[in-house]
C-alpha cells in the first residue's frame, strides 16, 4: 500500500465531502456524522452525477441527480438500484487522511 497524505479531517465538515484530484480522474472523500471517512469514486453509477455533491447519511451517499443512493462501505447500490461505484482504502492517522494510492492506480488499470 502507498498511503498519500490527501489533508486533514477537518478539511471535511460532518456529513461532507471534498475531491481529490488524481491522474486517473476524481475521488470523493466524504465524512459520516460519526467522523468516519470513505473513498470513493465521484460519478454514480447510473448516470454519472456527481457523488460529491450529493447528501451522505449513515454510512450512504444519495446522488444529487436522480437520488440513487450507494453505501460508503461497499459502493453497492441500495434498495431496488443495481450498480455499484468505485471504493478505495482511506484511513485517518494523527487527524490527517491517508489515501491508498496503490489502490486507485490499480483499480483503473
Amino acid at each position: 500500500m502507498s498511503w498519500t497524505d490527501i489533508g486533514t479531517l477537518n478539511d471535511i465538515p460532518l456529513r461532507g465531502s471534498r475531491i481529490v484530484k488524481t491522474a486517473v480522474g476524481c475521488i470523493a472523500v466524504f465524512r459520516t456524522a460519526e467522523a468516519e471517512v470513505f473513498a470513493t469514486s465521484n460519478k454514480c453509477a447510473h448516470k454519472g452525477g456527481p457523488l460529491s455533491e450529493g447528501i451522505v447519511h449513515d454510512r450512504k451517499i444519495t446522488c444529487p441527480l436522480h437520488n440513487w443512493i450507494f453505501s460508503l462501505e461497499t459502493g453497492e447500490a441500495q434498495g431496488a438500484d443495481q450498480g455499484q461505484i468505485t471504493t478505495y482504502p482511506v484511513k485517518i492517522e494523527n487527524g490527517r487522511l491517508l489515501l491508498d494510492f496503490d489502490a486507485v492506480i490499480a483499480k483503473v488499470a
